[in-house]
């Protein structure tokens, strides 16, 4: 099968920003058979190119000079379960929330926590993403991975993927290779972890709860906080969670006994971006753009409509400059900027 580059390729669908963008080419992989052919591509080309999911956490610009690849390799394969863990290997493309869906429908739960996460597979392992208490990075088992310039196919164990918080060695690495397929382990013996705040006050929801139970009070406590990108552009949480030293910590409390932070361990803490950012004044402000603060949650920044790539990244410095002059804290955005 051939793969079909497209010139001058509207991007607009494609991110859940809804920003405005188009690349001098783009195209889809449905199939690993076009992986030949995408390569070739690249190569006569002769221009940067990316690979794309969803969507959902990245910031396009206005005109992209390059190759965007969106990569739609899908389907769920059982692979031979053994006695401690359900064994999966699902394609790239797949949307990683069907996934969940997918499992708890098949009594393999543990990934409940996880659940109405936007974006595939694919992406999951690259920002390690995580939520109410667990990262993705706990059922990963491999990650296989296609080199777009020399063809070599490799799979990444566990400890190759360099996993640590949304991050990994993909990231790192310019988001490369491009990954095909991702192998996952659920253990058989699961527990539910309700131990993040918002769970624990959730009605109903107790140590007794089965998975469906956890799953559908984080898609009702998602909801309720994230605006839905069909109807308001977002890209989820916008900033990471700055880490900060003991000394650091305690200077600050000083100042903002009410400040929101948790040990990591006895010299870390994480501090709590959407405090920073609410306390700073922000929420629901915007700099007279259509980019601005959601009004109901602080980390997430949002597109009114006819908003831009500038338009996002300028509210995303000042914020970030205020928050440094405010706390003495460096916080970083999470979506990729292409």
């Amino acid at each position: 099968m051939t793969f079909l580059p497209q010139k001058n390729f509207d991007l607009t669908t494609h991110n859940t920003f809804k920003l405005q963008s188009k690349a001098a080419y783009g195209g889809y992989l449905e199939s690993e058979e076009q992986i030949p052919s995408l390569i070739n591509t690249i190569k006569e080309l002769n221009l940067p190119y990316y690979i794309i999911g969803s969507g959902s956490n990245v910031i396009l610009r206005e005109q992209i000079n390059g190759l965007v690849i969106i990569n739609h390799l899908s389907g769920i394969e059982h692979l031979e379960h053994t006695d401690e863990h359900y064994r999966l290997r699902i394609g790239a493309g797949e949307l990683w929330h069907k996934l969940v869906l997918y499992t708890i429908a098949h009594d393999m739960p543990g990934l409940e926590n996880l659940a109405l996460i936007p974006g595939t597979v694919g992406a999951a392992p690259v920002q390690n993403i995580g939520a109410y208490g667990k990262d993705v990075s706990a059922f990963i088992e491999s990650v296989e991975t296609v080199d777009l310039e020399t063809g070599v196919h490799k799979i990444f164990s566990k400890d190759e993927c360099q996993f640590s918080y949304r991050e990994s060695y993909f990231k790192a690495h310019g988001y490369k290779p491009m990954i095909s397929h991702v192998g996952i382990a659920i253990p058989k013996e699961w527990r539910p972890d309700i131990n993040y705040a918002d769970l624990l006050k959730y009605v109903g929801i107790s140590e007794t709860s089965d998975a469906r139970a956890i799953m559908n009070a984080v898609i009702d406590i998602r909801t309720q906080k994230l605006p839905d990108p069909a109807f308001c552009g977002n890209a989820g949480s916008f900033f990471l969670n700055p880490y900060v030293d003991r000394e650091k910590f305690e200077a600050i409390i000083k100042d903002f006994p009410e400040i929101k932070a948790y040990p990591i361990n006895e010299n870390t803490y994480k501090v709590a971006v959407a405090w920073l950012i609410e306390a700073a004044g922000w929420k629901g402000k915007s700099l007279g753009t259509p980019a601005a603060v959601h009004e109901n949650h602080a980390l997430v920044l949002v597109n009114k409509g006819g908003a831009t790539a500038s338009d996002i990244l300028e509210l995303s410095d000042a914020i970030s400059a205020d928050i440094y002059k405010k706390f003495g804290i460096k916080i970083e955005p999470e979506p990729r900027i292409i």
